[in-house]
């Protein structure tokens, strides 16, 4: 799955950057854009709620961010759902809670609504990360020789 800003259709993927992660959404038109936790709004900043699945429009999602789309490869366009479907899955979820930053977050369940599989890249490189400095045993001491030699074998 590539990323770029432009133009976004009906259940695309969306995405903005907040910091060194990524927030994600489903886009369903500029007035509703459907995630899982709160933007990163100034008006949800104090919010003391559980976050939960809830709908915004595009501008109170991105919060002055670029939006960048998912352009799916032919492999991933035959596995989606259309996007009748995605759409329905993601409405049907609105004030759904249990959120986990690393077991259910605003990426499984964008890929959860599209695609039926609750997955986050975001999890797995945080995963991979730590498994390489687990390796090190280095206790602290970050080790680029083994995450070199790791990387050079694919895993």
């Amino acid at each position: 799955m590539k990323w770029a800003p432009g133009d976004c259709s009906t259940a695309d993927i969306v995405r903005i950057k907040v910091g060194s992660i990524y927030h994600y959404g489903i886009f369903v038109s500029e007035d509703e854009v459907i995630q899982f936790g709160y933007p990163p709004a100034p008006e949800f900043a104090d919010k003391n709620d559980p976050p939960v699945v809830c709908a915004v429009d595009i501008d109170t999602f991105c919060c002055g961010r670029i939006v960048e789309r998912a352009e799916l490869d032919r492999g991933e366009r035959r596995k989606r759902f259309p996007p009748e479907k995605t759409v329905s899955l993601a409405r049907s979820r609105l004030g759904e809670g249990g959120y986990n930053i690393l077991h259910n977050n605003c990426e499984h369940f964008v890929n959860e609504c599209v695609f039926g599989i609750k997955k986050s890249e975001q999890e797995e490189e945080v995963r991979r990360k730590w498994r390489l400095f687990a390796a090190s045993g280095s206790h602290g001491k970050f080790r680029p020789d083994i995450e070199d030699k790791q990387d050079e074998n694919g895993k």
